[in-house]
């Protein structure tokens, strides 16, 4: 059974829609998120493992080496909902109160987790098979294709 230790936690975050509500209206808006994300990854030092955006939530399962992970989150989400709701001519939240995280501690749930946040489509009927979602960091590392961060 390995244990991760606290420097560097491993974390699986989800944060849902606002009242349930779609996250994301168009493809362009999953973009922006992913765009984001690659930037919070750098700007955090975060370390992706593995992520999923659905229709009206998100799954991530990322690294923070220097413990920041309330830091990144709060731009994560903050400056996504600024972006989103300028295109989109709107106001409010997107995101239904604060995002969960539950720390990784285990390699076996690790390695279940991995699994779970790419077949989230494929459980959900949008989509057949893992591939067919462009939204998932499946295809990057099946090494089908490239991860889409940046726009």
């Amino acid at each position: 059974m390995i244990r991760r230790s606290s420097p560097r936690p491993l974390y699986h975050i989800t944060s849902r829609g606002d009242r349930r509500e779609d996250s994301y209206r168009a493809d362009g808006d999953r973009r922006m998120f992913l765009s984001l994300l690659a930037d919070v990854c750098e700007r955090f030092n975060w370390w992706g493992h593995a992520y999923c955006l659905m229709t009206n939530h998100y799954h991530l399962l990322m690294e923070t080496p220097d413990g920041n992970l309330s830091k990144g989150m709060r731009h994560l989400n903050g400056v996504y909902t600024q972006r989103v709701n300028d295109v989109h001519s709107r106001c409010g939240h997107v995101f239904q109160g604060r995002y969960k995280a539950i720390i990784v501690q285990e390699e076996a749930y690790l390695k279940e987790l991995a699994r779970y946040i790419v077949l989230d489509p494929v459980r959900a009927q949008m989509v057949s098979q893992p591939e067919d979602w462009p939204w998932s960091s499946f295809r990057g590392t099946s090494h089908i294709g490239k991860i889409v961060y940046r726009t």
